[in-house]
């Protein structure tokens, strides 16, 4: 484990992490979160009637135009080039909501968890937005981190990997 923050030089003032002498390598992320809402707002998602249309495709395009900005969002994060990017939404319907997993991929020489971790909380915002007429009592959950792969400091895994199991 690391001993100091990384976005501070000798003098305690932000600073952007120089990767000059990094390597290039494979990288991946996963990250996750959900969205609980009441169970007819659900059955709206799942039936595609909701008034704004598919609530489920449009917070998948979010999550993706997320996750290529997130350079522009936060403000010491390196802009990098994407070589993949996945956003996966299923229906809970045990605990009404929606799981968001999102995947992202690079050859940098630098991480890209949080492109992933923007990318979940976006899709989850805009499904929040989408759906805010009919239920204001949505909350967002357990959005973190769970795979990390690639770079100096290798693989990284969460020991409970699933967005249910923290709700329950």
């Amino acid at each position: 484990m690391k001993t100091k923050l990384t976005h501070f030089n000798e003098q305690c003032e932000a600073n952007m992490v120089d990767l000059g002498k990094k390597e290039s390598t494979q990288r991946k992320a996963v990250a996750e979160g959900r969205i609980t809402m009441d169970s007819t707002t659900l059955e709206m998602i799942r039936q595609g009637c909701h008034m704004k249309g598919d609530v489920l495709a449009i917070a998948r395009i979010a999550g993706i135009m997320a996750a290529k900005r997130t350079a522009e969002l936060v403000p010491l994060c390196h802009p990098i080039m994407l070589t993949g990017i996945s956003v996966d939404l299923d229906i809970d319907a045990e605990n009404p909501g929606v799981i968001c997993t999102a995947t992202t991929k690079t050859t940098e020489r630098t991480g890209v968890e949080m492109e992933a971790l923007t990318a979940v909380q976006v899709a989850l915002l805009t499904i929040y937005d989408m759906c805010k007429a009919v239920d204001r009592g949505m909350q967002m959950q357990a959005i973190r981190l769970v795979h990390k792969s690639g770079g100096k400091s290798g693989d990284w895994n969460r020991q409970s990997t699933s967005a249910v199991q923290s709700v329950r």
